[in-house]
């Protein structure tokens, strides 16, 4: 089995029915608890391995993400990417700038403007969060977003708002994968 396979078998196991409302603020009568997949140790290396590979074909210098979701990810790619002597930069982005210490949305070593970065993301609905985080680094470092890597895109929008920003969007899933 490779490990594009046993991850999905994860994210299938990390599906639930029931009444929920998404970070986005949408009602849906399914979920992809993929903080059970991030969180997970197989479930950790299994997507830094598949998102680093992709990560990899747009030789991309720094990865980030929304924290919560993004964390996990973003931790996991860079443990592997130093155990396979890829140098990245790794970045935190937060809601809104901290009202105390340096005062940054951004935690992390400083991006340069030719940095070439990947904004992660767990699960892709409206493309909020991710583009959040893509004005973050636009607007602190000018650095270029060379892509959203995500596991999961649920097909409520998230694709065309990311896109018509101008950042291509790299899921290694999509809802259609499942069945919901």
């Amino acid at each position: 089995m490779t490990p594009l396979e046993r991850l999905k078998e994860k994210v299938r196991n990390a599906f639930t029915t029931g009444e929920f409302i998404l970070s986005s603020g949408a009602k849906s009568n399914y979920y992809f608890d993929c903080r059970l997949v991030t969180l997970d140790q197989e479930g950790s290396s299994l997507c830094a391995k598949t998102l680093l590979a992709e990560m990899r074909k747009v030789k991309v210098t720094a990865v980030g993400g929304m924290t919560l979701g993004a964390d996990p990810l973003v931790s996991a790619i860079g443990l592997l990417a130093y155990q396979e002597n890829v140098k990245l930069k790794l970045f935190y982005v937060r809601k809104e700038p901290k009202e105390h210490g340096t005062r940054r949305q951004i935690e992390g070593p400083p991006l340069q403007p030719d940095d070439r970065v990947a904004i992660v993301e767990d699960v892709v609905t409206s493309g909020r969060s991710a583009l959040t985080a893509c004005e973050a680094v636009k607007r602190e470092f000018g650095s270029r977003i060379v892509g959203v890597f995500a596991i999961l895109d649920r097909l409520e929008g998230g694709r065309a708002a990311i896109e018509s920003a101008g950042y291509p969007l790299h899921c290694l899933f999509t809802v259609r994968d499942f069945p919901v």
